[in-house]
């Protein structure tokens, strides 16, 4: 009995296939490799111009607290994670899954330097940790010794600082 429904093979066609196998791949392995490329130089740039020690921000403070306690706590190394580069510590893995599912959330404002000096002279300088505010959902982090605490200064004149703080620092890591 003959069946004449089923298709005779054609190697022409079996050939055309494999040859566009290989295109898809080739289009996906370039595709991957630029996307790596892509995110490798922009951990590369956040390493550089971050306020980091050994890839570590915020001294180790965990960036979660400032949000859900409203106070700096030291993170612990068992609850870290590397995110872009830059490693951050969490005082409980509750407050680390909150940082991996949405870490620009929680990540302070112009890579961890102070804010204060970030918007009068666009100067990235040292913080202390527990000298902070939030603002609209966003933490920012002050310089602070001895009789010195920018966070005042800060809140003399806040509006017109963030303008020029975000300006300073688009022109910094942009």
């Amino acid at each position: 009995m003959k069946n004449e429904n089923i298709p005779k093979s054609n190697p022409e066609n079996i050939h055309s296939v494999k040859l566009h196998a290989y295109i898809v791949l080739i289009i996906f392995f370039v595709a991957f490799s630029f996307i790596s490329f892509v995110t490798m130089a922009q951990s590369d740039k956040r390493i550089k111009q971050f306020n980091i020690e050994n890839k570590l921000a915020i001294k180790g403070y965990d960036p979660v607290s400032y949000f859900t306690k409203a106070k700096a706590e030291k993170g612990n190394k068992t609850f870290s994670y590397s995110f872009e580069g830059i490693t951050y510590y969490f005082t409980n893995a509750g407050n680390k899954d909150l940082f991996t599912k949405a870490p620009q959330k929680f990540e302070p404002q112009y890579g961890g330097w102070c804010a204060y000096a970030m918007g009068a002279k666009g100067e990235k300088v040292e913080v202390d940790p527990e000298t902070f505010k939030i603002v609209e959902g966003k933490l920012y982090l002050f310089y602070h010794a001895f009789l010195t605490n920018t966070l005042n200064s800060w809140n003399d004149d806040e509006k017109n600082l963030k303008i020029k703080a975000d300006a300073n620092w688009k022109k910094i890591f942009n």
